[in-house]
């Protein structure tokens, strides 16, 4: 008894152990770079999502699966999408997008990225950006998106985000490596830009150049005339005295002055000649670019004109498919919807049936019953069934008459008729009740017999034995 005992605590023991540890081993902690998804029975829509803790996964009524955060980077290189100007653009282009945690996103990535591999879920967001980012560039011009980079990126963010919220996605960083253009439009915008920079620097230049030469000659001018001056008044007072000397130094200084003018008017032509020069090659410059503009705008039309022929083909194909898919959409619905009414007349005619069934085997047991009470003689079991009824049968025959209504009934007669019948009245009511059918009449047609119990039919218009016999005689 003492072993037994042992034994069955132990075995309990064991048992409550081995519960103890399956329990604790469903009790599922999420670490911080996952989702954990609990789904089946959860009480709280298709899944429960928890971003960080644990909880208690039942047996059985649940399971449990995990979503990875971590980034996933996605080279997206878009090639010739159309802008707002109609032209076609090259965005090369690499996005980092995630699972998101956050309330209600969460639940998105689990009802459509549960079980799916980092590649698929690569895979279906590179499609929603491509669609997004062709977008963004089809409402904005190349300048803005060439020059105002930030408006670009915050476009973007705002409709790539979005989309990919809807999926259980949020978008981490956007990085647009380069922009080109097949028509070089982008290229031809920094050709001006940087020729414009040169001819404003060489402009400039030149300003300077010439503003120091004209300070130059002024400041040479200036001491020429004040020394000029000094020596005029020095050699007043020697004028007489020195009369040639100062005859033969004005003569000097008016040799030296022409020289001065000589230099100045040819430094003058000099620098106005440098100017013109540096004019002329700036005009030249500005028209090799707007040649070379014309002759890319010239490519870009006739590149352009081929581009919106093959849009226009394949926007029509496009149509054509969309209404191919509708029109196929439509005949699955209605044969959903045929197959659903038909599924309806089926059950409902399945269970009128069954009632009818069960009604008709009801109705057959209780013959049966009834039957077997007759000690097994059907014709006794009916009389016994119609017998049941003879106070309804008498009822209705009463019936007949009971509902007819004579307020008033004129008799014109001199009492009792001719044939010793008795009057008319008489016969009248004695007539109306005689349309009621006999009960013997009714089991007549019915295919029976009154019972000896109930008593026996009377003979009507039976011939009486004088009469026979007269009969006989008069044939």
């Amino acid at each position: 008894m003492g072993t037994s005992l042992i034994i069955l605590l132990s075995g309990l023991i064991f048992l409550a152990f081995i519960t103890l540890t399956f329990l604790i081993s469903r009790y599922k902690r999420c670490p911080s770079d996952r989702i954990l998804v609990i789904y089946g029975r959860t009480g709280s829509g298709s899944a429960k999502c928890i971003a960080g803790g644990a909880a208690f996964v039942w047996p059985v009524i649940q399971d449990y699966e995990y979503l990875d955060l971590s980034p996933i980077s996605i080279d997206v290189d878009l090639r010739r999408a159309l802008s707002k100007q109609n032209i076609r653009v090259d965005v090369p282009s690499r996005f980092t997008v995630a699972v998101s945690n956050e309330e209600g996103v969460m639940q998105n990535a689990a009802e459509r990225l549960l079980g799916k591999s980092m590649e698929e879920i690569r895979d279906i967001a590179k499609d929603i950006i491509f669609g997004q980012l062709r977008l963004v560039v089809a409402t904005m011009d190349i300048e803005e998106i060439n020059s105002d980079r930030d408006k670009f990126l915050s476009n973007v963010s705002a409709n790539v985000g979005a989309e990919l919220k809807k999926i259980g996605l949020t978008l981490i960083n956007v990085n647009i490596t380069d922009i080109q253009d097949e028509s070089g439009y982008i290229e031809a915008l920094g050709k001006e830009a940087a020729a414009k920079a040169v001819n404003d620097a060489r402009m400039s230049v030149a300003e300077k150049n010439r503003d120091g030469a004209i300070g130059e000659a002024n400041a040479k001018r200036d001491q020429r005339i004040q020394v000029s001056q000094a020596e005029a008044l020095a050699q007043v007072g020697e004028a007489e005295a020195n009369a040639k000397t100062v005859e033969g130094e004005n003569t000097a200084k008016i040799t030296i002055a022409n020289s001065d003018a000589l230099r100045r008017i040819r430094e003058a032509e000099v620098n106005k000649n440098a100017v013109t020069a540096e004019k002329v090659q700036a005009a030249k410059a500005l028209e090799d670019s707007y040649l070379a503009e014309q002759q890319a705008e010239e490519a870009r039309a006739a590149r352009e004109k081929a581009t919106k022929e093959a849009d226009i083909i394949v926007q029509a194909e496009i149509q054509r498919r969309k209404l191919e898919i509708e029109a196929e959409a439509q005949a699955e619905q209605m044969r959903r919807l045929a197959k659903g009414e038909a599924d309806a007349i089926f059950l409902r005619q399945d269970a009128e049936a069954r009632g009818l069934y069960e009604v008709l085997s009801k109705q057959a047991e209780g013959f049966q019953k009834i039957v077997h009470s007759a000690g097994g003689n059907a014709r006794e079991a009916v009389l016994l069934m119609v017998a049941d009824k003879i106070e309804n049968l008498v009822k209705t025959q009463v019936d007949a008459i009971k509902n007819i209504k004579i307020d008033k009934v004129t008799v014109w007669e001199g009492g009792n008729s001719a044939d010793g019948e008795g009057s008319s009245t008489s016969r009248f009511v004695s007539g109306l009740y005689k349309s009621v059918p006999p009960l013997s009449d009714l089991f007549n047609m019915a295919g029976m017999e009154l019972p000896k119990y109930l008593g026996n039919a009377k003979e009507e218009n039976r011939p009486a034995a004088g009469e026979e016999s007269s009969n006989a005689q008069d044939g």
